[in-house]
Order: C-alpha cells, then structure tokens, then sequence
C-alpha cells in the first residue's frame, strides 16, 4: 500500500500540470494572434464577459459549469479541459519517470511547449518562432549547465534536427515548413541527437498511420495538408518519457 506521504509530490505535480494547462489555453488562443498572453483577463469568446478566479479553475470549473459560460451560456470548447488534463497526465508521467530531480525541470518545460505547440499547429498551421527559437537556446544552456543529456549530443541534436528538416524543406519544394525545422532543432537541443532520431521515427511512423486513415476515410485528400508539428510533438514526448527504453529495445531486436 502506497503511503500517504508518497503521493503528495505527484498530487502537488499533477496540479501544478493542470494550472500550467490552464495557463497554455491562453497561449494557444493569443499567441497566433499577437495579443498579450498576459492582459486583459480571461473572457468569454462570445459575450467578453470577464471570467471570474472561480470558474476558471482548472478542470472543476468546466465540470461545474456545464461546459457552458456562466453570463451567456454559450459552449466552452472541450479543448480548454483537454489541455488541462493533458498537461496534468503528461506532468505525472515526467515526474514518474525522472523523480525529484533538475532533469524532471527541464522535462516539464519541453512538455509545456510541445502541447502548446500541438494546439497551436492544430488550429492555425503555425508553429511559432516565438516558443521554437527560445526552447533551442534553453535546451542547448540547459545540457551545458548539468550535462544532460551532455553538451555535444545536445548541440548535434540541435544541428541533425534542424537540419534533417531543411533537407525536406529543400528536397519537397517547400512540401514542409520552416516551423517544423526549428521545432526539431528544438527537441534535438533538449534530447541530444540519439533520442532526437527516436522521436522523429515515432513522428514518422504516427503521421503515416494517420494520414493513411484519413485518405481512407476521404476526410483528407493526397494534397491537402497535414499539420506534422504535431506528431513531432508527440514523438518528442514519448522520446523524452520512454526513448532510452526505446532505444535499447531496437537495437537489441534489430541490431546484431
């Protein structure tokens, strides 16, 4: 039996994820529109009634809510509770990963990003400068001051990242964009380049099941455009969680 004490640090982690999921709903909403994602207060889409500390709790709010806003009970998006929960689980998962540890630090701030990256590239086809090119410095300084993961398979990463992608920018015509690029440099700075190439073999593999469904179900044709930020996105995740497992595990099954 687990003792109380024990699930204190992943309950406070959990919460934490929620308001930090909370606060990335913002950041998805203003970010592609160049508006402060820090003023005015929250306000309902619809009627810009304020929205009030206490129906702005993350998940409970929704719950208690309805899914509707209190003024003019117009529906709240289900992405708002989504996000939430999202960051919350993901934040657990880091946490039962990486323990107490500076490395659970930078593994929090790369799942931060990448979620917020996912909303952002979901609706708008976007992926901002704004998050990519800060997060490559940070993932580059952060390996610099503790080592990991080490300095020169965090710049290699950075490098291999960024330019695997420019080959396909140039070798497709602009079939991808430059966003991609700078997001992969990004996870190539905070995973190091052996872990990188894990999560661009999940991203890969995702993208193609997804878009192989979508051609099926005729929701996609063969050139409309597939948003791949944010399958990066979750390949960077898995790779952040479990690639050293991953890892070991292909080579063993795969390399003799």
């Amino acid at each position: 039996m687990t003792a109380p004490g024990a699930l204190l640090p992943s309950f406070l982690v959990f919460v934490f994820g929620l308001f930090v999921g909370s606060f990335l709903n913002v950041v998805i909403a203003r970010l592609p529109e160049r508006r402060s994602i820090v003023t005015p207060r929250s306000a309902c889409p619809r009627c810009e009634g304020p929205i009030p500390w206490y129906d702005n709790v993350p998940l409970l709010s929704f719950a208690l809510l309805g899914g509707r806003c209190r003024s003019c009970r117009a529906p709240i998006s289900w992405r708002y509770p989504v996000v939430e929960a999202a960051t919350g689980g993901l934040f657990l998962l880091a946490l039962a990963r990486r323990g107490l540890s500076l490395d659970l630090v930078s593994a929090l701030v790369l799942l931060a990003a990448l979620v917020a990256v996912t909303g952002i590239d979901l609706d708008h086809q976007i992926i901002p400068d704004v998050i990519t090119l800060p997060g490559i410095a940070v993932g580059l300084a952060w390996s610099l001051l503790t080592g990991q993961p080490r300095w020169l398979e965090s710049l290699i990463g950075a490098v291999v990242g960024g330019g695997l992608f420019l080959l396909i920018i140039v070798a497709s015509g602009g079939g991808m964009g430059g966003g991609d690029m700078k997001l992969g440099a990004m996870l190539g700075g905070f995973l190091g380049w052996r872990l990188l190439l894990v999560g661009i073999m999940i991203s890969v593999l995702a993208g193609g099941v997804v878009a192989i469904v979508l051609l099926a179900l005729r929701r996609r044709g063969r050139k409309d455009a597939v948003p791949f930020g944010p399958f990066l996105a979750l390949g960077g995740a898995l790779a952040l969680l479990w690639g050293e497992g991953i890892l070991q595990w292909y080579l063993t099954a795969f390399v003799r």
